[in-house]
């Protein structure tokens, strides 16, 4: 979803993007089946290569279809959608580029309560989902539910959810794990999940005007919770609308979020989970925010970030970012520092690259695309804001 003129627009459900790491290239396709209504604050997640989409808000209201049941009634002017246990998926792993949306009519168990905002790990075929924001019925509410907002005519509830619920893509089931001990987070939205082992950490997000600055993590096979994990020296600041991502057996790395302050947040940090300490990146560029952006990793352990805004969407909105910005967490190998160079100075070494092996020398033509694109776009953002700054 996306800002154009004041107004919420939600972009093309028809489509996906690919990008070339090597080439630095994006590609779009058009998605084919029955395709999901475009919404935001869902949770997507990949199990052997098939992605799959749960929750979210459209301009109908929350969901908590896994993309996408449809069934809508107005409570006190807003629309809520009520599950008809419809599971899509779609298989990114294609020969042909063909993606394809699939409808599973059939699946065991009770899914969540219609949410948005909330995240997920990955375990052992398992999609896990922990908190988010969304509505309840006055029968389904729980100690696991912060009341927000309620119309007592409709007996119908809003607010923050901290329970856990699992769907298992073996079994084609839903259900709701019994938790065995610890103390469970607050519940909260807008935080951000990541796995380590047999661990599912969470950190920070939102409940009421409150943002938070804590670690917990589920172990996933006993369903124990740590409790809040103390941390030695500095922390984080306080945030949602952030990204946790693995980069090592034993580390985490956090960026960027939306401040208690409501200022957008461009700082990184490590977290070693054997010695619970964070160290702060100094490197990473302060004139480049992201709220509620994606992250991944890169095939050498470089954090690839995307997509979010700058800005603090509950007052602004100047646009969302399309940019890439990729933070490198180690050094790289040596092939991958050869082939940059050589893709740097490709006009000074134009006599001798035609004279490398075939296999090699596809590499090299990759990387220089990638980066006389790169150089491009970085002209072109320099020339945009040379523009803005005259005025």
């Amino acid at each position: 979803m996306r800002s154009i003129e004041d107004n919420e627009v939600y972009l093309p459900n028809d489509e996906i993007w690919t990008y070339d790491i090597d080439s630095g290239l994006w590609t779009m396709h058009l998605m084919e089946g029955e395709l999901p209504t475009s919404m935001s604050g869902s949770c997507g997640a990949c199990v052997h290569g098939k992605l799959y989409i749960f929750g979210g808000y459209d301009d109908k209201g929350y969901s908590n279809r896994v993309i996408f049941s449809f069934n809508s009634g107005v409570q006190q002017n807003v629309i809520f959608n009520v599950s008809l246990h419809l599971l899509y998926f779609v298989n990114l792993r294609t020969r042909d580029g063909t993606y394809v949306w699939k409808k599973i009519t059939s699946f065991e168990g009770q899914p969540p309560t219609p949410r948005d905002k909330l995240s997920c790990w990955v375990y052992k075929d398992r999609l896990i989902y922990f908190g988010g924001y969304g509505c309840r019925r006055h029968s389904e509410l729980q100690d696991c539910f912060d009341v927000h907002d309620a119309s007592w005519e409709e007996q119908m509830f809003w607010g923050w959810h901290n329970d856990v619920h699992v769907f298992d893509t073996k079994t084609q089931s839903w259900f709701q794990p019994e938790i065995q001990g610890g103390a469970p987070p607050q519940p909260r939205a807008a935080h951000t999940c990541a796995v380590l082992g047999n661990k599912g950490y969470v950190f920070g997000g939102r409940v009421l005007q409150t943002r938070m600055n804590d670690l917990h993590y589920l172990n996933l096979d006993t369903w124990t919770w740590s409790g809040r994990i103390p941390v030695t020296g500095e922390n984080p600041k306080h945030r949602s609308w952030h990204t946790l991502t693995p980069i090592a057996d034993d580390k985490l790395f956090l960026f960027g979020g939306l401040s208690a302050d409501n200022i957008p947040l461009s700082d990184g940090w490590i977290h070693n989970v054997i010695t619970n300490c964070w160290k702060q990146l100094t490197h990473l560029p302060k004139t480049r925010p992201r709220l509620w952006h994606t992250a991944c990793l890169g095939k050498e352990n470089e954090i690839m970030v995307f997509g979010g805004s700058k800005d603090d969407l509950l007052s602004l909105d100047t646009g969302h970012c399309n940019d890439l910005l990729i933070f490198q967490t180690q050094p790289y190998s040596l092939l991958r520092s050869c082939l940059d160079c050589i893709g740097k100075n490709a006009i000074i070494l134009e006599r001798q690259i035609s004279l490398l092996p075939p296999k090699l020398l596809q590499q090299v033509l990759k990387k220089i695309t990638f980066w006389t694109a790169a150089n491009h776009r970085e002209e072109q953002r320099a020339q945009k804001e040379e523009s803005e700054n005259k005025y």
